[in-house]
C-alpha cells in the first residue's frame, strides 16, 4: 500500500473516530480542595495504597506526610486482598480460584466531608492446575496488580466526579 494511501485510510479512520465521539482518556480533573492530600491507611505497603500515590501524583496532586499540612484528607478505611476456591475436582482438589480486592474510602476536607464511605470490591477468577504451581502463582500475582490499578482508577473517578467534570 502507498504511503499517500495509507495516510488517507488514517484520516479517514481519525474522522470517523472523532465524529463518533470518540475521546482518548486524559487527566482526571480531581476537586481543587485535594491539591495538597494525606493518605491515611493502616497498610502504606499495600499494593492499592503504592498505585494510588502514583496515580494521584501523576494528577499534579502532592501528597503530605501529616494531615495538618494537607487541604484534603482520603481515608483508605479497608484495603483487603486474597482468594477464594471456586470450584474443585472430584478429588476435592481446588480447580478454579477468585482473586478479590476490597477498599474502602472517604475523603475529608476542612470544609467537610466531601465523600462518604464508599466500597468498591473487584473479582477475577482463574483456573488452578497443580502440574503448573509457580505459573500459577505468579498468574494470581498478576491478577492482583490488575485489580489494584483498576480499583485506582475507579476510586479516582468517582473523586473526579465531586469536579462536575471528571473525564
Amino acid at each position: 500500500m502507498s504511503s499517500s494511501r495509507r495516510s488517507i485510510l488514517l484520516c479517514v479512520a481519525m474522522a470517523l473516530t472523532g465524529a463518533c465521539g470518540f475521546q482518548m482518556r486524559g487527566a482526571l480533573s480531581l476537586p481543587p480542595d485535594m491539591q495538597r492530600t494525606y493518605i491515611s491507611t493502616q497498610d502504606k505497603h499495600s499494593l492499592f495504597y503504592r498505585k494510588l500515590q502514583e496515580a494521584l501524583r501523576a494528577n499534579d496532586i502532592e501528597l503530605v506526610e501529616s494531615a495538618t499540612d494537607a487541604t484534603a484528607v482520603l481515608n483508605i478505611l479497608d484495603d483487603v486482598t486474597g482468594q477464594r476456591v471456586l470450584s474443585v475436582s472430584a478429588r476435592n482438589v481446588p480447580r478454579e480460584y477468585e482473586v478479590y480486592y476490597r477498599v474502602v474510602f472517604s475523603l475529608d476536607s476542612a470544609s467537610g466531608q466531601l465523600l462518604a464511605a464508599r466500597e468498591q470490591t473487584l473479582t477475577q477468577d482463574y483456573t488452578y492446575d497443580e502440574t503448573l504451581v509457580l505459573g500459577k502463582a505468579r498468574e494470581e500475582d498478576v491478577l492482583r496488580d490488575t485489580i489494584a490499578s483498576d480499583l485506582v482508577r475507579i476510586v479516582l473517578i468517582q473523586l473526579s466526579s465531586l469536579t462536575g467534570n471528571g473525564s
